[in-house]
């Protein structure tokens, strides 16, 4: 039964999370917010709902390995597995101007971050820093989108494209509230699965948040960025990574710290967290260096990740 809540809690996740994308942008188009609003907030935050809604559930049931496990494993994933296949898939061509902007809010968000696991207790005060950090990210975006319409404000427009939106307000707020409703149920069945997994198997909590969880909720990254590497959009698919990263780091770790503090495991806050902190660095190399990510990156970010599967494999009783 455990397998069985681990699978219908993903497929529960990834229909809640789409859903919701679309409810909450055809609210926000209906009711005139901007594609730039939509493209670097609303979609960001829409494709981070699972990592969110799965991250509190666990923390409120005193699971914070799978909490914390969640959000690192979500953002190593994001950039060797999702930003890695899109790649092989087709060359991600990145705009040297726009990722200037993102690539250093990338990085700061992250090292935010990893200070705060590492070195930080995870309560209510450390949460409402980590979610101003995270306003301040969204407000400085807006602005600054608003006053120089360049690059980067053009990739977030783009991004909102990228949604279809739910027509009609009805239909809006039934997908907005149907997409929670299954968000909710579908984080319930998955960490109880991912815990009852965990005992059976005899391994850390951290290590299933690493692996099934943070895979599992980041099936609408991995989805939209497939999606838009196939049409030859890579750069969308990098701007979607980037933008999931930074609220995953910040929102995510922040509201789940505001609703419930936890002790944050420590092997999260060693070898893990430095992972995640050398696939951005490699990210931030790749996308600096010849203005793409090319399909021998893509392979490499890949082979990377299997290695990091299997280390976890053989380190999983830990």
């Amino acid at each position: 039964m455990s397998y069985l809540y681990v699978l219908i809690g993903l497929v529960l996740l990834f229909v809640g999370g789409e859903i919701l994308v679309r409810g909450a942008t055809g609210l926000a188009r209906r009711f005139g917010v901007s594609p730039l609003v939509i493209g670097a907030v609303i979609v960001g935050f829409g494709t981070s709902a699972p990592e969110l809604i799965t991250s509190v559930q666990a923390a409120l049931s005193g699971s914070p390995g799978v909490a914390v496990g969640n959000v690192v494993g979500s953002n190593i994933a994001n950039i060797l597995l999702i930003l890695g296949a899109s790649a092989a898939l087709a060359p991600v061509i990145v705009d040297p101007a726009a990722f200037r902007r993102d690539g250093t809010s990338l990085a700061l968000a992250m090292l935010v971050m990893a200070g705060a696991l590492a070195f930080l207790p995870m309560n209510r005060v450390t949460g409402a820093g980590l979610v101003l950090a995270l306003f301040v990210y969204i407000g400085l975006t807006y602005w600054l989108d608003r006053r120089t319409r360049d690059a980067a404000a053009a990739l977030h427009e783009r991004e909102a494209g990228m949604v279809s939106p739910a027509d009609g307000v009805a239909l809006a707020l039934v997908f907005t509230l149907g997409g929670l409703v299954l968000l909710l149920i579908g984080a319930n069945r998955l960490v109880s699965g991912a815990v009852d997994i965990a005992t059976a198997l005899g391994v850390s909590e951290a290590v299933i948040g690493l692996t099934i969880v943070a895979v599992g909720t980041s099936l609408p990254e991995l989805a939209a960025s497939i999606s838009a590497a196939r049409k030859g959009e890579g750069d969308l698919a990098f701007g979607n990574i980037i933008g999931s990263n930074i609220f995953n780091g910040l929102g995510i770790l922040g509201v789940a710290a505001l609703v419930t503090p936890f002790e944050v495991p420590a092997r999260l806050a060693g070898l893990d967290l430095l992972v995640m902190l050398a696939a951005s660095g490699l990210l931030i190399a790749f996308a600096t260096t010849g203005a793409k990510i090319d399909r021998r990156e893509g392979g490499i970010l890949l082979v990377l990740y299997a290695a990091y599967i299997a280390w976890l494999a053989w380190s999983g009783a830990v």
